[in-house]
């Protein structure tokens, strides 16, 4: 998916301070959703939690992008046109729909729900994502990850799996990328990540086992949320810092609650990221977008779609500055 802010407003998400609460208990930060008009004359509504001034990254994931139930009679659906990534991998999930997905390596593949696609950009692809005929509903999320510094400029590479749910006493898992509850997924990292579907059942508490290295991020999609002392409502990002063994998770609801668990070690790496580019200087950036521009081969061509390429947007007339995490309290 495109990022089409080129100057994007940041908020800052609010924070748990309740001294009273059981000191053995993650801290969570929560971060609240903004709306983003993806562009088009029927533009596509967004909600954007990741990043904020409040937070850059959970792990190496930079950008995490919500949406739906949509109408696509009423909203015209997702027709993103080819688009260039730098720095980064793509990790596309659905919850309904079918969404058409072509890139400059070749890759002709169809997203559909409970199916991970995973693009890897690194020094440069293009790509385009078009929701099908088929598609009446479309839901779902587009995640990216930032790529480290020794790897920014891999391959272009492309990967499709397809999780079996891992069932346990209270929820049902899919893990796409890295492992819980028992479950590993084959696709390849260049950091240690976790990233799965998490669905509680109607009033139910999971405590789960995790990595005490590990960042982690819970949004919720449907369903009021419990994670921690911390109640998340449907489109919030709940963050905890390292050092939890166990996550407990509680569907505060009478139905079955939906939420994609995402987590990984610190990236302590400062990143620019602008536009659909992620890399490590403004020099870096302004060399992607022109060649971007230039239609060099550094980003090839995505062949089969019906339509002109996005153009890049201006670029910001200041130098756009490195960006981590805030100083962990």
């Amino acid at each position: 998916m495109s990022n089409v802010e080129t100057e994007p407003t940041e908020s800052h998400g609010t924070t748990s301070a309740d001294s009273d609460r059981d000191a053995r208990a993650p801290r969570v930060d929560v971060l609240a959703p903004r709306d983003v008009l993806l562009g088009g004359p029927r533009a596509m509504k967004v909600r954007r939690t990741l990043p904020q001034r409040a937070r850059t990254l959970i792990g190496a994931w930079c950008f995490v992008d919500h949406y739906g139930p949509d109408d696509v009679a009423d909203t015209g659906g997702m027709d993103v046109a080819p688009h260039p990534h730098t720095g980064l991998q793509t990790v596309s999930w659905l919850f309904s729909g079918e969404i058409e997905h072509r890139d400059s390596l070749g890759s002709h593949a169809l997203v559909r729900p409970g199916e991970l696609n995973l693009m890897t950009g690194g020094h440069g692809i293009s790509h385009s994502e078009v929701s099908t005929a088929r598609t009446t509903i479309l839901h779902g999320v587009q995640l990216w990850v930032a790529l480290p510094g020794r790897h920014r400029h891999a391959a272009r590479d492309f990967h499709h799996y397809v999780p079996a749910p891992v069932r346990i006493t209270g929820a049902d898992i899919r893990v796409f990328m890295g492992a819980l509850a028992g479950a590993v997924s084959p696709v390849p990292t260049f950091t240690p990540l976790l990233g799965a579907e998490v669905l509680l059942a109607p009033r139910a508490t999971v405590t789960l086992a995790v990595d005490p290295a590990f960042e982690h991020g819970l949004l919720v999609d449907h369903g009021l949320v419990r994670i921690a002392d911390i109640l998340l409502q449907p489109g919030e990002l709940g963050c905890t810092d390292t050092g939890s063994h166990t996550l407990t998770l509680a569907n505060e609801s009478d139905d079955t609650a939906r939420t994609i668990l995402l987590g990984g070690t610190p990236f302590d790496e400062q990143i620019v990221m602008w536009w659909n580019f992620i890399g490590r200087s403004h020099e870096e950036i302004v060399r992607a977008r022109e060649d971007w521009q230039n239609a060099s081969d550094r980003f090839g061509v995505v062949e089969g779609y019906d339509g002109d390429r996005l153009p890049a947007p201006a670029l910001p007339n200041a130098v756009i500055a490195p960006r981590g995490n805030p100083s962990r309290r």
